[in-house]
């Protein structure tokens, strides 16, 4: 009962609001996974905390980026979602989008929640991808270039003067694409 009371004081107590059993054990320092879902089935159930989606256990406040880099290990926030936000697209969707190691599309709690793979060298260079808490979430300029690598130059962009041409040009390296640095030089309108 004690290792209970410590794994819900470790969840009420911890800045993060998203769970999984894994991290949990880290948070805890449980050995027992066995054990610890059975305490959080418990807590669960008790309605002390949500369990939104098998494996995934949150505070009944959640932080929906937090949930999105939950979800699937290793992915980071990306593609429209931070295009909207940035000014560089105008149409608006609600959806988070996601860059990961997979492609799925996944709705938790009435949020819909969109990855899409991409090859595991792109994962070597985090350069672009900023930490934030519990949160990666690429900056516009990484959003930007793994828009236009996944949709092989098949997208469309409202605005990009929001974004910095230097920071771009760090980044294309990553892709060891020349297809892609064919298509960036050409919607930028610079030389590469």
């Amino acid at each position: 009962m004690s290792s209970q009371i410590s794994v819900l004081q470790s969840i009420l107590e911890s800045p993060r609001t998203v769970f999984t059993v894994q991290s949990l054990m880290m948070l805890t320092g449980c050995n027992d996974s066995g054990r610890l879902t059975k305490s959080l089935h418990y807590y669960a159930n008790e309605g002390r905390i949500q369990n939104p989606r098998r494996g995934v256990y949150t505070k009944f406040k959640y932080d929906i980026l937090e949930m999105a880099c939950s979800l699937f290990r290793p992915s980071y926030i990306s593609l429209e979602y931070v295009l909207q936000r940035a000014g560089i697209v105008f149409q608006w969707d609600d959806s988070v989008t996601c860059v990961s190691y997979l492609s799925r599309s996944v709705e938790v709690d009435g949020k819909q929640y969109l990855y899409r793979k991409v090859s595991p060298e792109l994962w070597i260079g985090l350069e672009g991808i900023e930490q934030l808490d519990n949160v990666a979430i690429a900056t516009p300029e990484r959003a930007f270039l793994d828009m236009v690598y996944l949709s092989a130059g098949n997208c469309y962009f409202d605005n990009l003067r929001p974004l910095s041409v230097k920071q771009v040009r760090n980044l294309l390296p990553l892709y060891r694409s020349q297809k892609l640095n064919e298509r960036v030089a050409t919607l930028l309108n610079i030389k590469l």
